[in-house]
């Protein structure tokens, strides 16, 4: 085990925030910290970086922290560089400094050792060269690179000031810094809210291989369905360890609420027919052991608790339009967008009802395009047309969560200030949707968390009921539920939307069309996020076909030859560039028992996969971490068998498409 927390209670002044906290971290474990917004999960990651301390009485001895040995603990903290003007590679360098050091005393030695051998010399020598192995210290500066640019950085900007990046691009460089920091125990709160869909990706098997710990506070449920083997969660100032990922747990939660409440139930039966029996017996004389008995019998029960429901509590607000657009609701031609220096050009079309999401790397102008589109940014070229009777309304993440509004100004007057028309009771009926209710109305705006922040920006932009949402980041920040909510809302709207996420969940619930932002075009595909995967997918494998068939040597294709060469069918290419021994009907024909067999192979690995899950969740195997190791091993070789047969099912199905067509024509 490398770290425990036992029995910890935290207060800030009279408010409870955890309170009986057990926590484990063993070994290479990926955990994942989940609850509501505000219900403590950040304290969390203090509490074991050691920012804040318990508030658990001196004399409680059952309480502590304990560590194996000496734990590196790296927390990924949202703050400013200390100084500004050194550059990007100077500040990352930082986090090799224990390298540096091995490397500055191992020079020191060869010196020495030039003058002589010595033997204790030599042994410290070769510890500080395993050291530096353990250390990735050989190729700090691959790593380095290849890092910085997974993130989305050119080299060149290694030279640039610290200073003179954005605020989210700074967080970014101190989430590299981390990374390469390799610290035992690797904290991440919501890290992957600056990042975009490739990098969220490269990030989620980075962490998978990662061979220390990594506790993970995020509202991405792909993410951690992806990246972790153990979840904590935290709600009513408890919390409680489920093995497996999101998905398993909240199966575990509803089967653990669903048998504590039978449970309950069937011992409260068994008190009130205990009880009743005592009232009937005892003033009668022969009676009366027998009723002592049954008291004790009452007195002595572990009583089982009354089980909570889930804190479900979330926004509710549902609006319709003010007014309804006509079906054309926006057109872009050749719009160039961008600041000074043009970033791209785009070309689409967005009708009524329809969700559109805005996809791509950063820094590609996902958000750029939504600014020139509201009149912040001038279009640099092109053209853009809003349709008749179109109403927008715009939601910016960044500007919601860096809120200007005056810090001890209440939310109440921050809301009645954009709308000064409204009376009292409709300005708190409309927080209320939002939840700001009661005395939360009078919370101060500089006590608000991110989450707040976003919903309250929300509820000033659904105020106005548009009938076009044009959303930039609209997630971040948002709690599981508050983004279910939203997802309800969306799908329930009248109007159309046009939005930028890097949630690959909250997309594939609401996309209706995707607007791709790729290297060398912008493309729109009228289809949902699934559709959009395959279709890009099935390109990406006919780019790759064809590129293999122009380095091919004619001279050695021939049907024999592909027979002989394994189990792998020919490609189309093999067979058409031998024109004598093209039989069409047995390619057919072996191209459909190919699909018929990975049909029935996917199927059974399917069903393994299933009956995985369902061991994963049992009881008995709560607390045996190595058992349900192995269990989500072979787990996870099984969902990757599956890709695999996927995709060879999917090449081998677009062959026969490309043989159909040949055929017909």
């Amino acid at each position: 085990m490398r770290y425990q927390i036992k029995h910890a209670l935290v207060q800030y002044a009279a408010d409870t925030i955890l309170e009986d906290v057990n926590f484990e971290i063993h070994d290479k474990e990926k955990i994942a910290v989940v609850g509501r917004n505000g219900c403590g999960k950040t304290t969390l990651l203090k509490l074991i970086a050691g920012d804040i301390q318990m508030n658990n009485p001196d004399s409680d001895e059952e309480c502590g922290i304990t560590m194996a040995g000496k734990q590196q603990i790296g927390f990924l903290r949202q703050i400013s560089f200390e100084d500004g003007e050194v550059t990007v590679e100077e500040e990352i360098r930082k986090a090799f400094a224990p390298v540096f050091a091995c490397e500055d005393r191992m020079k020191e030695i060869e010196e020495q050792l030039r003058l002589g051998e010595d033997e204790k010399l030599m042994y410290e020598y070769d510890r500080l060269q395993r050291q530096m192995e353990a250390l990735r210290g050989y190729t700090w500066r691959r790593d380095m690179e290849v890092m910085f640019q997974r993130f989305g950085f050119p080299l060149e900007d290694l030279q640039r000031p610290i200073g003179s990046f954005s605020g989210g691009q700074q967080t970014k460089v101190a989430f590299i810094k981390l990374l390469l920091s390799r610290p035992d125990i690797m904290l991440l709160d919501e890290p992957t809210n600056h990042l975009d869909l490739p990098t969220i990706e490269w990030l989620e098997n980075y962490l998978k291989e990662y061979d220390k710990a990594v506790v993970i506070v995020s509202h991405d449920r792909m993410f951690l369905d992806r990246v972790i083997d153990v979840t904590y969660e935290i709600e009513y100032h408890k919390i409680k360890r489920y093995p497996g990922n999101y998905s398993a747990f909240m199966k575990r939660k509803e089967e653990d609420m669903i048998k504590q409440e039978k449970d309950y139930e069937a011992q409260q039966k068994e008190i009130e027919r205990l009880t009743a029996w005592i009232e009937k017996w005892k003033n009668t004389p022969t009676k009366v052991a027998a009723t002592r008995s049954k008291r004790m019998a009452i007195e002595h029960m572990v009583k089982i608790e009354k089980p909570r429901r889930f804190d479900t509590k979330t926004f509710h607000a549902m609006f319709t339009p003010r007014i309804e657009s006509y079906t054309e609701v926006l057109m872009a031609k050749k719009l160039k967008i961008g600041y000074e220096e043009e970033l791209g050009e785009v070309s689409f079309q967005l009708r009524k009802g329809e969700r559109l999401a805005i996809l791509g790397e950063n820094g590609k102008g996902k958000s750029t395009l939504l600014k020139t589109l509201v009149g912040i940014l001038p279009p640099l070229g092109g053209s853009f047309t809003i349709g008749a009777n179109v109403e927008w309304g715009y939601f910016d993440q960044q500007k919601a969560v860096v809120n200007d509004a005056d810090p001890e100004q209440t939310v109440l007057d921050n809301f009645w200030e954009e709308y000064p028309k409204l009376m009292r009771e409709e300005v708190r009926s409309a927080l209320g949707s939002f939840l700001f209710s009661q005395e939360e109305v009078l919370k101060k705006m500089g006590q608000l968390s991110g989450g707040e922040k976003v919903r309250l920006a929300l509820c000033k932009m659904f105020q106005t009921r548009p009938n076009l949402l044009i959303l930039d980041e609209p997630t971040n920040h948002m709690d599981m539920l508050g983004k279910e909510a939203l997802v309800k809302m969306l799908k329930d709207f009248g109007g159309t939307v046009l939005f930028v996420s890097h949630d690959r969940y909250f997309i594939r619930q609401i996309a209706t069309g995707i607007l791709e932002f790729g290297e060398k075009e912008v493309k729109q595909y009228p289809c949902g996020y699934e559709e959009y995967l395959l279709e890009k997918n099935k390109t990406e494998k006919t780019a790759g076909t064809a590129g293999g068939k122009m380095e091919k040597s004619a001279g050695t294709a021939n049907g024999n030859a592909a027979e002989s060469a394994g189990s792998k069918e020919p490609s189309l290419e093999d067979v058409f560039d031998k024109k004598s021994y093209y039989n069409p009907g047995k390619i057919r024909s072996r191209l459909l028992k190919s699909i018929e067999k990975y049909e029935k192979l996917l199927q059974e690995s399917e069903a393994k996969a299933a009956d995985l899950q369902m061991k994963l969740l049992d009881p008995a195997l709560a607390s045996d971490y190595e058992k349900l190791m192995e269990l989500q091993n072979q787990l996870d070789a099984e969902e990757h068998q599956q890709e695999t047969l996927l995709e060879r099912m999917m090449e081998a199905e677009t062959e026969l498409q490309e043989l159909e067509t040949e055929l017909q024509g």
